[in-house]
């Protein structure tokens, strides 16, 4: 049965970028669907439980006219560490081994800019929403100690200001990990192995990034979504993709993908201090507790449907994500 989702109506506006300076930001809006296929859930089964990310608005995307098809009711959640929303079904004594879940809405997304320049020439102001001491903690899989606290001062012993010092890890970064997803141990966000392997996706460009920026006590965050090409039109999207953010006292968040930047050269500056319109946000940190709480371990990063089959993880789930412009 399809139900929509029916909440409190938002008003978009895009606010100028750091510094004051007005911008032309490009726009893109579009429709996502997301499908999750949980099969051949075992006969005798008394609970099937389902969490999917659900997309947030925030100041760079506005998702509306959400519609979700689910086997069973459904509700939305929050996970109780980072206030990730969470589409969350229960099936109780399911009949058919094949159990569906689709949510399609609808994405105005912005091009997101704070430019270094105006950065540098803004006016220092008070801090009215510092950020939580979480964004200055380790991950499991990213530690900021030891080896990985000694090679951020590496990185960055010639950078005096925050600024400095998060161009140069970003720098470092671009420049010695290489976007290659060949092989084994990629896409974990491990920072030894990004580090010592230098290769990878997206997620192991970042935590090399987030790790490093901690570790010189500069708060970073890990934001996970999905890409669309830059072309308008229609069609499948492969999976996942993850970006960053910096914090920098007085001015705010500053956001960055790495990645990116090393797959485009051309564009190394651009993503320092930018996240284009081709990408919709679902979530963001690691290691997470889900709501209601899973059974198994904190997942690494939520971005995939996560079933739980009797208490137990059950890894029998087939995910396919589209995109369509709109005008």
């Amino acid at each position: 049965m399809w139900r929509k989702v029916v909440g409190i109506a938002t008003i978009t506006v895009w606010l100028l970028p750091l510094g004051g300076a007005a911008q032309n930001v490009r726009t893109r809006t579009f429709e996502f669907t997301y499908v999750a296929e949980v099969r051949d859930v075992p006969s005798g089964t008394r609970t099937v439980s389902i969490w999917l990310p659900y997309p947030p608005s925030d100041e760079n995307q506005q998702i509306s006219d959400v519609r979700i098809h689910a086997p069973a009711p459904w509700r939305l959640t929050r996970d109780p560490e980072y206030g990730n929303r969470i589409l969350y079904i229960q099936v109780d004594a399911p009949t058919d081994p094949l159990l569906r879940v689709e949510m399609r809405f609808r994405v105005q997304r912005r091009e997101y800019i704070r430019r270094p320049e105006a950065i540098r020439t803004a006016s220092l102001v008070e801090d009215s929403d510092p950020p939580p001491t979480r964004w200055l903690r380790p991950d499991r899989l990213v530690p900021i100690d030891g080896w990985v606290r000694e090679r951020a001062l590496e990185v960055t012993r010639d950078a005096r200001t925050d600024l400095e010092k998060a161009r140069a890890i970003y720098e470092w970064t671009v420049s010695n990990i290489r976007y290659d997803k060949s092989g084994t141990g990629w896409g974990r966000g491990d920072i030894y192995y990004a580090c010592n392997v230098k290769r990878g996706n997206c997620t192991d460009f970042h935590a090399a990034f987030i790790g490093f920026a901690r570790a010189v006590g500069i708060p970073a965050r890990f934001e996970i979504g999905f890409p669309l090409p830059p072309e308008r039109g229609q069609g499948e999207i492969s999976g996942y993709h993850c970006w960053a953010q910096f914090y920098l006292k007085g001015y705010g968040w500053v956001p960055v993908d790495a990645s990116e930047a090393a797959k485009t050269p051309a564009l190394r500056d651009y993503f320092f201090g930018a996240h284009d319109e081709n990408r919709v946000l679902f979530t963001i940190g690691r290691d997470i507790r889900l709501e209601p709480p899973q059974q198994g371990e904190p997942l690494n990063y939520f971005i995939y449907p996560y079933v739980e089959v009797d208490g137990r993880p059950f890894p029998n789930v087939e995910k396919r994500f589209s995109f369509r412009d709109l005008p």
